[in-house]
């Protein structure tokens, strides 16, 4: 019973970016289902499937942009009258092509999404946080976090960095009961994976999933909703003793 009580989050205040995506999204839903008042942003609003209610708000903005970014915060708290979780999710996989036929424009776009915009998240709260009395950061890196992928370097050098942006922050914000984690989800079956599929499956993104899915030990592709069930664990309470880690969901894809 103790444990399941540590696993609530009634009374927490949380923010997700790239709510509109998958992990995203089944995220926002997994939080608001434990008691969270839950803060949903996103670039475009568009795709966004959770409606405005007493507990659950949207704010739309670009979280590469520092201005934007304190908005969102500052919005957060001014709602909900605090922050306590923070699930920098927001990502993209841009151009996947070798190294040499990568352009500057697709390799910084990438970078910029993915490691500023965690960065500056990550900034942010913090600010927020340390005014609460700590709180619980959650960022997202990936299995391309952990090792290299042929056509993925931008891709994989921001998860790559992300990793290292946790386990500094980690460092600097444990006296300020912050604590910093980061998940890996390996092949997951939603819009990123398909996009995956159809830039590197050679015009045969059914192949590229057969492919992958005989790399994993599981034989299959993760969902959306089992990663949020890891994210809403390391924001929890269940998780007080959880920092600078990097956790990975990956059906076992990089104990091969």
């Amino acid at each position: 019973m103790e444990s399941e009580d540590r696993l609530s989050l009634a009374g927490k205040v949380a923010i997700v970016t790239g709510a509109a995506g998958g992990i995203g999204g089944a995220t926002a839903r997994l939080l608001l289902r434990r008691g969270a008042k839950v803060m949903i942003a996103d670039l475009d609003g568009t795709d966004i499937r959770l409606d405005e209610t007493e507990n659950c708000a949207t704010k739309l903005g670009d979280c590469a942009e520092e201005a934007e970014v304190r908005r969102l915060v500052e919005a957060t708290v001014s709602r909900f009258g605090g922050l306590d979780i923070l699930v920098a999710n927001a990502g993209i996989e841009g151009a996947l092509k070798p190294i040499d036929e990568l352009s500057l424009t697709e390799f910084e776009q990438v970078l910029r999404v993915n490691v500023i915009g965690v960065w500056l998240a990550i900034k942010s709260a913090a600010a927020a946080m340390k005014k609460s009395g700590g709180g619980s950061i959650v960022a997202l890196s990936s299995v391309a976090g952990t090792v290299g992928f042929p056509g993925m370097a931008a891709y994989t050098a921001s998860k790559h960095a992300v990793l290292g942006l946790v386990k500094t922050a980690a460092l600097e914000l444990g006296r300020a009961k912050i604590r910093v984690n980061a998940v890996a989800p390996g092949p997951i079956d939603n819009r990123m994976m398909q996009s995956l599929g159809n830039q590197l499956g050679g015009g045969n993104p059914n192949a590229f999933r057969t492919f992958i899915e005989g790399r994993v030990p599981m034989s299959r592709y993760g969902t959306n909703e089992e990663i949020a069930q890891l994210i809403a664990f390391l924001a929890s309470d269940a998780a007080s003793y959880c920092t600078g880690g990097l956790y990975l969901a990956d059906g076992g894809y990089v104990a091969g």
